[in-house]
């Protein structure tokens, strides 16, 4: 069966809990009432992945500017003048690993970017991840956010552009 991407919806906020609780030790699920504010707050770039008719990975990205790090567990803030998309959270299901959902919800938050006229985008690479995301063309940077410091230890600050 093929995968697809959507929106993601108010109706997807207990399969987004699951894959967290999936994907992370219980030092960074984030709680409910989070998740569902970033949801709303970033309804236009939050995206899920769809494999086998189920919700099987999902993407919180926004609107922000460059150097900037969403705490952990806190809500999004979108920038008035935004200059990059950043890629908060990416989880895959262990279930749908391997079938592309990643990178294809990746590619379309590029594409979304690029369409609202944002330069860049950037992440916080967390649990070894920096491989991936190199091989996606994010490269390490420095930020003076003390947002990165809520994040546990190894975590780094990436960047790329949105072309």
């Amino acid at each position: 069966m093929s995968t697809s991407l959507r929106p993601m919806l108010p109706t997807d906020l207990d399969a987004v809990l699951r894959i967290q609780a999936a994907c992370y030790p219980a030092a960074m699920q984030e709680p409910a009432a989070v998740v569902a504010a970033r949801m709303a707050a970033a309804h236009g770039t939050c995206m899920v992945g769809i494999h086998e008719g189920i919700v099987r990975g999902y993407l919180f990205a926004y609107p922000s500017r460059l150097g900037l790090v969403t705490d952990l567990n806190a809500p999004f803030t979108v920038a008035r003048q935004p200059d990059t998309l950043y890629l908060h959270d990416l989880a895959i299901a262990p279930c749908a690993l391997g079938r592309g959902l990643a990178r294809a919800l990746v590619d379309d938050a590029l594409r979304m970017a690029r369409t609202l006229g944002l330069a860049h985008a950037a992440l916080v690479s967390v649990q070894d991840s920096e491989r991936f995301w190199h091989a996606l063309g994010w490269r390490a940077a420095s930020t003076h956010d003390a947002g990165l410091h809520t994040y546990p230890p190894g975590a780094l600050y990436m960047v790329r552009t949105s072309a």
